[in-house]
């Protein structure tokens, strides 16, 4: 159980009806704070913030700039304010870049960095008028190296973690810190329903995926693991956290092989 260190406050989480956006809600409810459960599907938003006491559910593609804007106006007008967001809404589709369309290059673009741009901006003027608070941006580990497959999803995390330290630096003076969590491969339906193709594609066998996330990582992440990793970015524990991209990856970047 988490101490309630958010009592009074009010989050956002966009992609939350599931994985880590759904166990990061969670955190920060059991922190105390009231929290907007925000995803795609409308049904499916408001089942996942059902199982929240006193959570709300707001649908919202982040890809469509006003309906972040209403989302970030609806909580507002719903809970009083906005003290913290977390853009954790993303895609991924395992595919090599010479086999890479631009119609798929631009749909993981438009969710994975737009969507994080669409939510700073709709979501930092509303925290400034609370009188501050946190964003906490999801990149992810692939963001610090070239990552095989995922070139559109690696660039557009790389751009997420540029993006979290030039609003870092902007909003200082507004009482709003921006940081970001990283996470390695965490056990998520996002990795696990693209286990299979990644083999086939790397010519792996079967298993060949676990075997690889056994020895870089030790073992999967689990969505608590980032969860926390949320919470204390997102309160006063990490109140000299400025512009900080926070490694979750088991160890994967600290060893070459």
């Amino acid at each position: 159980m988490s101490f309630q260190t958010l009592t009074g406050k009010t989050a956002i989480v966009t992609g939350s009806v599931r994985g880590i956006g759904f166990a990061v809600a969670s955190k920060l409810a059991e922190a105390g704070a009231t929290v907007v459960i925000s995803d795609l599907d409308e049904s499916a938003t408001k089942e996942a913030a059902a199982k929240i006491p006193g959570a709300h559910g707001i649908p919202c593609d982040v890809r469509d700039e006003e309906q972040v804007k209403s989302l970030v106006e609806q909580t507002v007008a719903s809970t009083g304010a906005l003290h913290i967001m977390v853009p954790n809404a993303g895609i991924a589709k395992a595919v090599p870049l010479t086999s890479m369309d631009l119609t798929a290059w631009r749909s993981v673009m438009s969710v994975n960095l737009d969507g994080v741009f669409l939510s700073v901006r709709y979501a930092a003027p509303a925290i400034i008028a609370a009188g501050g608070g946190s964003i906490v941006t999801v990149g992810s580990v692939t963001a610090t190296a070239g990552s095989p497959l995922i070139g559109h999803y690696a660039a557009a995390k790389a751009a997420v973690v540029n993006l979290t330290q030039t609003a870092a630096t902007e909003l200082r003076a507004h009482n709003v810190r921006v940081n970001a969590v990283l996470p390695g491969f965490v056990g998520t339906h996002l990795v696990t329903d693209e286990a299979a193709n990644f083999e086939s594609l790397l010519g792996m066998p079967e298993g060949g995926f676990d075997a690889l996330m056994d020895q870089k990582q030790g073992r999967l992440g689990t969505v608590d693991e980032v969860a926390e990793a949320v919470l204390f970015l997102a309160d006063e524990r990490s109140s000299f956290c400025n512009g900080t991209p926070l490694l979750l990856d088991g160890g994967l970047r600290a060893s070459l092989f």
